[in-house]
């Protein structure tokens, strides 16, 4: 009777571990500010990190069926969008179509997209040509009833940068050279490992993903592993805040290097912006 107990409860734990696997839920958060001008009141933003050339039904039309169904005034694309051991292009260009025709998206790269050298351009010029929006270190000004919020982005500091001292000071130096103003900013970023530094810049959001919740989760504690952070990473998902800094990270969508997850099922990130 033990031995069957045990068979039963093994069995229940690999169909619930291949259904989080193989399945994408939204998570929704509200993020409060006063900055927030009130025509942007009730803004909905997707946010898309981490796809790694995942599949979800033909031309992942289930992942874009669920985001469609949110209907977000702009689709966040935080990096990763392919992977650098398996670079599917078609997956990529045949999934940004879908999401350009959902609501304006925004992109910026992530590690893979250094990771991939030369194919880089190839994978930019098809984003380009569905209209996405991409941020090399920039912000972009998004007006609505006259009034205005901007959009950032940081490309990866792989592109720049080499050891991990270089890149934390590569990104500050890019949130400076973008000479932000006071209105209410959206920064995409690829990297949560560095929220002391958009603190340090008084971002307003920031939206992130790479750390792929922590891979494997476990109660009470979190993630086991995240990139860039190591064993029981700080910033595996979820919202973080500190002074005027939002940032909430996305357990994203794909897997790259580890193909499985634990208690982590992938997810498409829903923002709500409230004007108080």
């Amino acid at each position: 009777m033990k031995h069957i107990k045990l068979a039963a409860v093994a069995a229940a734990l690999i169909i619930w571990t291949g259904w989080q696997n193989n399945t994408v839920g939204i998570t929704h958060y509200t993020v409060l500010s006063d900055s927030l001008p009130a025509a942007f009141d009730q803004y909905k933003i997707a946010v898309v990190s981490d796809l790694h050339n995942g599949e979800y039904g033909e031309n992942n039309c289930r992942l874009t069926s669920i985001i469609k169904k949110e209907s977000p005034d702009m689709i966040a694309v935080t990096g990763d969008f392919v992977d650098s051991k398996r670079t599917d292009m078609k997956i990529a260009e045949e999934l940004i179509k879908r999401l350009t025709e959902i609501a304006p998206c925004y992109y910026v790269t992530g590690n893979h997209e250094a990771w991939i050298g030369g194919r880089y351009q190839e994978l930019e010029e098809k984003l380009l040509d569905t209209g996405v929006i991409i941020l090399h270190d920039r912000s972009v000004g998004l007006m609505k009833d006259n009034e205005r919020i901007q959009i950032a982005g940081l490309d990866d500091p792989y592109f720049t940068a080499g050891n991990l001292s270089e890149k934390e000071s590569a990104l500050k130096n890019k949130i400076k050279g973008m000479k932000l103003t006071e209105d209410y900013c959206i920064l995409l970023s690829h990297r949560p490992e560095y929220f002391r530094t958009y603190v340090s810049e008084s971002i307003d959001l920031v939206l992130s993903g790479h750390a792929h919740g922590g891979q494997f989760r476990l109660p009470f504690i979190g993630g086991l592993i995240a990139p860039g952070q190591g064993i029981f990473p700080k910033y595996d998902a979820g919202a973080y805040s500190e002074n005027r800094t939002t940032m909430i990270v996305s357990r994203g969508i794909g897997n790259s290097i580890i193909p499985v997850r634990f208690n982590n099922r992938p997810e498409v990130v829903i923002v709500h912006l409230d004007s108080i």
